[in-house]
């Protein structure tokens, strides 16, 4: 999956338990559970917002995008096609 959680990262940092947190946001210890392990499709903006207000972070500090594949072209060559030309690579 592109998206990984960094949840127990940011939560080690913070020095905050799953039982403290999951009690202060309002999820169960076993959904808590499920997104530090990463077995989630996706979680509700509510709980994000949420952890970063607990964990006083920005989502970007609990979320990192790693694209799969890497681009076949460089950045610089996808910004200069236009829709038409993507459609056909």
């Amino acid at each position: 999956m592109p998206i990984i959680l960094r949840l127990d990262v940011m939560m080690a940092r913070r020095k905050v338990r799953s039982n403290v947190l999951a009690r202060a946001i309002g999820i169960t210890e076993a959904n808590l559970s499920l997104l530090k392990s990463g077995k989630v499709k996706g979680m509700k903006f509510d709980t994000l917002e949420a952890l970063c207000a607990f964990l006083h972070c920005q989502p970007g500090d609990i979320l990192e995008y790693a694209p799969e594949q890497p681009n076949q072209l460089p950045d610089d060559q996808i910004h200069g096609l236009g829709q038409d030309t993507l459609k056909r690579a």
